[in-house]
């Protein structure tokens, strides 16, 4: 018999300084970069909650702390590496991945297919397994103000019943 669980994440980080954001570990250009400890890609703090939250193990500052500076500009895709050893070596295996970006830019549509290439990568899947999409707020809020970016993703893993 098969267990199910289900993890979901938000993250946002605002706009600032650059002329690019990295979304899925995609770079895309932009007016502007994120303001983040890492690199800032929304996309992937938000999956990795999801994992740790649907194997119980907190959230992705618990691993990876701001405040500590072996994290500083790293490249979210390892971190996302790190918590799929955590999900494997607790006997769970990703069996989707629905995400949503939600921002009044950079348009996003023409990078959605690297983004989930990449995904699928690190979380060790086939790509038909990883969704990810993009929308806005129809100007609302602080993503329709184009102060920042945020990120949704819920995840459904299977494991063993005694996972």
């Amino acid at each position: 018999m098969n267990s199910l669980r289900i993890g979901h994440g938000y993250d946002v980080h605002r706009f600032g300084p650059g002329s690019a954001v990295v979304l899925g570990g995609v770079s895309i250009a932009h007016t502007q970069g994120l303001v983040a400890h890492s690199d800032g890609d929304v996309l992937i703090h938000a999956l990795c909650d999801a994992l740790l939250g649907a194997i119980g193990a907190g959230d992705i500052g618990r691993h990876f702390p701001d405040s500590d500076p072996a994290f500083a500009a790293i490249d979210s895709r390892i971190l996302l590496r790190r918590v799929v050893e955590q999900v494997h070596a607790r006997g769970w295996q990703l069996v989707n991945l629905d995400a949503t970006l939600i921002a009044e830019a950079p348009r996003m549509a023409a990078h959605v297919g690297a983004m989930q290439g990449n995904l699928a990568e690190d979380l060790q899947v086939e790509v038909g397994q990883v969704n990810v999409k993009a929308t806005t707020t129809e100007k609302l809020g602080f993503t329709g103000r184009a102060e920042g970016i945020a990120a949704h993703a819920v995840v459904l893993l299977q494991g063993a019943a005694d996972a």
